[in-house]
């Protein structure tokens, strides 16, 4: 049989590579271990630590007027999935408060939004939905709270892919609740509600299972329609995190 070309194997290695980088970043920064203390005489950038007073030259009175430190809060990550296309970069966007992006522009990477609640800290981080970096997925299901899975109701065509994906990532962690999100309702040629439980096979799934399937529309094709989706998604979030 024929060997793998060079660009074969040189691209399967950029893939490897890339699985491993995302990785790692989500342990450095969106881990539960990221909280780290610094020692006063060291700067966190890698600049010159700063000129502290010696102890013979501190004055308990300099530290009177000083604020007391913020307390820090607890960290909550959400991992947010789906096939490329179904809307959740824009779903990142819109929770953050900006506007979506015109057009469709896949997500090579990641993307992270930090969202800050009364009680806690929410990270969600966006893994692009491409066939080349679903299979890093199960990588990070077991580092997370919730999974929120974004399908693209309107497209019938790959559905079966989705269900497909899903279900890996079910079976990965039995424990973590799913939020699975029916995205571009107000779409005339959407999948209904009832039909896309059974294309996704949630009415399989076990009843003692956190999974949740709500409806949407993150970006809205007409300028008039509201959609209260994302503040249902939202408020679901802050309940299962809670």
């Amino acid at each position: 049989p024929r060997g793998l070309s060079p660009l074969v194997l040189a691209l399967g290695g950029a893939a490897a590579v890339l699985g491993s980088v995302l990785f790692i970043l989500w342990k450095a920064y969106f881990g539960r271990g990221r909280e780290r203390r610094w020692d006063r005489g060291e700067a966190w950038w890698g600049a010159e630590p700063a000129c502290l007073p010696e102890w013979d030259e501190w004055d308990p009175e300099d530290e009177e007027d000083e604020e007391p430190p913020l307390e820090e809060l607890e960290q909550r990550e959400v991992l947010v999935l789906g096939l490329d296309g179904s809307g959740k970069s824009t779903f990142l966007r819109v929770l953050s408060g900006k506007p979506p992006l015109e057009g469709h522009i896949p997500t090579w990477g990641f993307n992270s939004v930090r969202l800050p609640t009364k009680d806690f800290e929410v990270d969600l981080l966006e893994i692009g939905g491409s066939q080349n970096l679903r299979f890093y997925w199960k990588e990070f299901v077991n580092e997370v709270d919730v999974l929120v899975f974004m399908v693209d109701s309107a497209d019938r065509l790959r559905l079966p892919w989705a269900r497909q994906e899903l279900h890996k990532l079910l079976d990965k962690d039995p424990d973590l609740p799913v939020v699975v999100v029916a995205n571009k309702q107000d779409l005339s040629e959407s999948v209904s509600m009832v039909e896309l439980q059974q294309e996704l096979g949630l009415q399989a799934v076990d009843s003692q299972r956190e999974v949740f399937l709500l409806a949407a529309s993150i970006a809205p094709a007409g300028p008039g329609f509201e959609d209260p989706g994302t503040v249902h998604i939202w408020r679901l979030l802050l309940e299962l995190l809670s």
